[in-house]
């Protein structure tokens, strides 16, 4: 399966943002390929306010099931949340469980005016009735896949897809 180029796909959702954006929007990355997706964003659109982070971890509803992820990391919102126009950054759109669970955590820090969000890559198979109003490219992946996005030391970023992990494995 050919993956398209992220770094290509960064400079088109770049663009479909930038005709959307004011001095009040500001962008909030879900670890870890939305933060790093929010910060590249946040260069190439030059917008006033710094971009935020969320862990979406105590969040998520399948919290039960899989319990804490090793790697939870804080949340950081660096604005007043209440009344900004907020573009929420994710690298793969799939289920929309983690985007469900980063608005409910967004809303603790406030009541924005707006939430849009942007995915580099929507990869189908919805659970939610959840979509993104700025998508890099929609991809085709198996259900058996899993699509991720990676960063590499010089900041460069890449797609990778691997098999997922069965549950009693």
């Amino acid at each position: 399966m050919q993956l398209p180029d992220a770094e290509q796909l960064l400079i088109q959702l770049t663009e479909s943002i930038r005709r959307d954006i004011s001095p009040s929007t500001a962008l909030v990355g879900i670890h870890t390929g939305g933060v790093w997706l929010a910060e590249r964003l946040l260069q190439n659109l030059q917008l006033p306010l710094p971009s935020g982070t969320l862990d979406v971890s105590f969040y998520r509803d399948d919290f039960a099931q899989i319990g804490l992820h090793p790697q939870v990391r804080p949340s950081d919102i660096p604005f007043t949340v209440e009344g900004s126009h907020i573009i929420l950054v994710d690298d793969v759109l799939y289920t929309g469980r983690t985007i469900r669970a980063a608005i409910n955590e967004l809303f603790d820090y406030g009541r924005p005016a707006s939430v849009r969000l942007a995915a580099l890559i929507d990869r189908g198979g919805r659970e939610l009735p959840i979509a993104a109003q700025y998508v890099g490219a929609v991809v085709d992946v198996p259900s058996d896949k899993m699509l991720a996005l990676e960063q590499s030391a010089d900041g460069t970023l890449g797609l990778s897809l691997y098999s997922k992990i069965r549950d009693n494995e």
